[in-house]
């Protein structure tokens, strides 16, 4: 199978964690995307959809998915979002799409994670995938200092402006043992929104697309 396919498959199995008549969060990233469209084919009826980035947010609006600021929102039942790497306990790498921030805020509000992807991103160890750090602008340099301190290499993604008009660094060279310690230390930093490591809230239920069909793995 075609990694496309892989993805095809992981993202028309989530389909069955959607709960009826609930807000639904969505998140960014081609995988992302082929479950929006599999949510549509499907005819599925969600009220409204909370979004994670402006990407998103258009693509369900053209599919006549009402989509609502969260501030409007109590609750999210279930968020469907996919991740750079994730380990043996659910921690995850996320951020390729530059829209971590707001990802992780709508995680936060989320009964229950489920993270769709295909087989290759889960490893033993995160950090082979860059781990990226949303910054304020002014504060790119000092972070990037700090974050050399804690023994990564960090990169400014030049020309990547997010969606709250801050920039990213991706932090090469990281073998992340203590996901936890380091998402705490690094959100720290002066400067720092928010990074890509979703450890103290990490996924629920992991679906992930194999040529063999797709695994299910729940938080246990």
């Amino acid at each position: 199978m075609t990694q496309d396919e892989l993805k095809k498959a992981v993202a028309q199995s989530a389909l069955r964690f959607v709960e009826d008549g609930a807000v639904l969060g969505v998140g960014t990233g081609s995988t992302v995307d082929f479950f929006i469209d599999a949510l549509a084919a499907a005819g599925i009826k969600v009220p409204a959809a909370v979004s994670s980035s402006e990407r998103t947010s258009k693509k369900l609006q053209a599919l006549g998915i009402r989509v609502l600021d969260l501030n409007d929102v109590e609750s999210i039942g279930v968020y469907v979002d996919g991740a750079d790497e994730v380990d043996p306990g659910f921690a995850m790498i996320k951020g390729g799409g530059a829209a971590l921030t707001r990802e992780k805020i709508v995680a936060a509000v989320a009964r229950r994670f489920v993270c769709i992807a295909d087989a290759s991103k889960r490893v033993e160890v995160l950090g082979r995938f860059p781990l990226p750090v949303e910054v304020i602008p002014m504060a790119r340099n000092h972070v990037a200092r700090q974050l050399t301190e804690l023994g990564g290499t960090p990169k400014w993604r030049e020309g990547v402006v997010t969606d709250n008009g801050n920039v990213i660094l991706d932090v090469h060279g990281l073998a992340i043992h203590d996901p936890v310690g380091l998402e705490a230390r690094i959100d720290r930093i002066v400067g720092v929104v928010t990074n890509g490591l979703f450890a103290a809230r990490g996924a629920d239920v992991l679906l992930l697309g194999a040529a063999s069909g797709v695994q299910e793995y729940l938080r246990p």
